[in-house]
């Protein structure tokens, strides 16, 4: 009872902490929580907390100081600013329009699943040119015929209704439709489903067996097509295993496949493909992929209905077995948001709106409806049916906005879901409609209702109006004004020298072939300028006075006049950049207001920033709430 009293006391303290305001500018306030949030979303790594919350106190004071500039200079009724806010606003909103439990509960279901691959078998009895009835009792009698006797040879017709056998080889989540998937993860090894019907058929699941999750593949191959004809399939044959025995006494796969492989999308690289997962390819291929065991394993030849292949494991990725893996949950709820089964955090999401818009539906006589969207979408032409008309209203919500019948009419006219005349694709899709349209007002109030959304929101608009401010009172300011940044340069000539330096022309070449050949020709006495001429689209220069910490070397470098460096090349992309030094300079020399304008303008930015926040302090008076600010050091 004591340490529930002590949690509960924990827990107030907290709470009653987060809602104290910190501190306050002018007439505006701002709460530990907020601070708190922006400060967990950029704090780094420090080994002094409380430093590091009074440092980011000083910046976020700042930063509410500017914005708060902007609003009373009514940026925030710039339209490129507004329309930049419903931008984003539009980007963002869908991920708000579910039941955050209800997704949660889906990646979980995902993931767990996502844990095995099951062989799955399945049987269809089609229900199109047979009589319903008989196609049920057909697959009825195949399911006791799986149940009773599972070595039993399944006849390929029964009742004189034909049965479909298919094997879909092992499958994972999302390699069937939801309702598929959910009737064989229920199933254990050895188990067939009962009868599950659809529009086409009747449908029966069997698990010939499961395995741990083999993750993701990428590997290359040598695929050899096999023409039409036995005399074909077997010179193919002995092609495939020569070039194997070629590859086990050391040659190399790419250049193999290159000059030998028939898959047209991949010999160019080399036979290699792209990653993929169970369920991706027939179940032979997927089989002999999955069963290399280390990056560089090599398959023998083996067959399928495109021929013979050779594969090569290049890399795999298995499935992460704990949820600590955040980029793996993020890509599974990627999946779950964009898959079908999204529908059932959808369904759950409206009911539970409905109260919250105050949704109510009036009292109209529905086939009116139907007989005035007949008129709609056959006749084109708006009707009046007893009181029913386009301005009739359908709903009403509790912030005074009302969904019309036109509203009614415009949504069936941009569906491809109803028949015109057919009354009962109207009522089906109506049902839509009430959902579409409830959610639609939720969503325009969204910020009232959701506080992540609001804050997101909040972020967004705070963070223009920062940039658009400070464009207007500093950075254009520095950069504009010639004559003031010419002063500040003048008052401040001590700041601005030169570490050692050279002067120097900086080579960028388009590999380390070119780069050679350049430095080749300039040892030769050949002008830079005529060297570039050889070829402009693979090499380019850059001459000027740098600093010696600015012109790129392998390794520590004597800077001589005439030094040639060696190049450096780019692991990312092969390109390579060296210099040839023409003079050298000592330290220390003072720079010139052209040499040094970068320099100056970032300087004068930071003198009026701090002049400007001085003035914003004087009109918003700051006060911090020293006790509150220390309860969060302690927390």
């Amino acid at each position: 009872m004591k340490k529930l009293l002590l949690g509960f006391v924990f827990t107030f303290f907290i709470l009653t902490t987060y809602c104290q305001t910190l501190f306050t500018y002018g007439k505006h306030s701002v709460n530990a929580k907020e601070f708190l949030t922006a400060y967990n979303k950029n704090k780094i790594a420090t080994t002094n907390d409380a430093q590091a919350l009074r440092d980011y106190l000083d910046l976020y004071i700042k930063f509410k100081l500017k914005v708060q500039a902007a609003k009373d200079m009514r940026m925030d009724t710039l339209p490129s600013l507004e329309a930049d806010l419903q931008n984003f606003r539009s980007q963002i909103q869908n991920s708000y329009l579910n039941d955050e439990q209800a997704v949660d509960w889906l990646v979980n279901e995902a993931f767990d699943r996502s844990q095995k691959d099951i062989h799955v078998v399945y049987y269809f009895v089609s229900n199109q040119n047979a009589d319903s009835l008989k196609a049920l009792n057909t697959i009825n009698e195949l399911a006791q015929k799986l149940k009773v006797n599972k070595n039993e040879e399944i006849p390929s017709d029964l009742n004189n209704l034909k049965i479909e056998k298919g094997d879909a080889g092992f499958i994972t989540v999302f390699s069937l439709p939801y309702d598929f998937e959910n009737i064989v993860y229920r199933l254990k090894p050895g188990q067939s489903s009962a009868p599950y019907e659809t529009k086409k058929g009747w449908y029966i699941f069997e698990n010939k067996g499961e395995r741990k999750a083999v993750g993701k593949i990428t590997i290359a191959q040598i695929l050899f097509a096999v023409p039409p004809g036995e005399l074909h399939d077997e010179k193919t044959k002995k092609l495939a295993d020569s070039v194997y025995a070629a590859l086990k006494n050391g040659s190399d796969f790419a250049t193999l496949a290159k000059q030998f492989s028939d898959d047209k999308t991949t010999y160019i690289n080399g036979g290699l493909m792209p990653e993929f997962g169970t369920a991706k390819y027939d179940s032979v291929f997927e089989n002999n992929a999955f069963a290399l065991e280390k990056d560089g394993d090599i398959s023998a030849p083996f067959k399928t209905k495109f021929g013979y292949h050779i594969i090569k494991r290049i890399s795999a990725v298995p499935v992460p077995t704990r949820k600590e893996d955040e980029s793996y949950l993020y890509n599974l709820k990627q999946d779950v948001l964009n898959d079908s089964r999204i529908q059932i955090a959808k369904q759950k999401f409206i009911s539970e709106i409905l109260p919250l818009v105050g949704f109510k539906k009036n009292k109209i006589n529905e086939e009116s409806l139907w007989i005035l969207t007949d008129s709609s979408l056959i006749n084109h032409k708006n009707i009046t049916i007893g009181n029913l008309n386009e301005n009739t209203v359908l709903f009403s919500y509790n912030d005074h906005a009302q969904t019309k019948v036109r509203d009614w009419i415009i949504y069936i006219n941009n569906s491809n879901k109803v028949v015109p005349g057919s009354h009962d694709s109207y009522k089906k899709l109506f049902a839509d409609f009430i959902n579409a349209s409830a959610e639609a007002d939720y969503a325009s109030r969204l910020e009232h209702f959701n506080p992540a959304f609001k804050s997101q929101i909040d972020e967004f608009k705070e963070g223009n109006l920062l940039f658009e401010v400070m464009q207007k009172k500093v950075w254009t300011k520095a950069s504009a004004d010639t004559s003031d940044l010419k002063s500040f340069y003048d008052s401040h000539k001590e700041k601005y020298f030169w570490n050692s330096s050279a002067e120097a022309i900086i080579f960028s070449c388009s590999n380390q072939a070119i780069a050679k050949h350049a430095i080749t020709q300039l040892k030769k006495d050949k002008n830079w300028r005529e060297v570039i001429k050889e070829d402009p689209s693979e090499i380019q220069a850059d001459s000027g006075r740098f600093e010696l910490g600015q012109i790129p070397v392998v390794d520590r470098t004597n800077f001589t006049a005439g030094l040639i460096t060696l190049p450096v090349i780019n692991k990312n992309d092969g390109t390579a950049v060296f210099a040839q030094i023409l003079k050298l300079y000592p330290a220390h020399e003072a720079r010139s207001f052209d040499d040094s304008r970068g320099l100056v303008i970032n300087d004068y930015q930071n003198y009026l920033e701090e002049k400007w926040v001085e003035q914003l302090k004087k009109k918003y008076p700051v006060k911090v709430n020293e006790k509150t600010f220390d309860s969060l050091i302690k927390k």
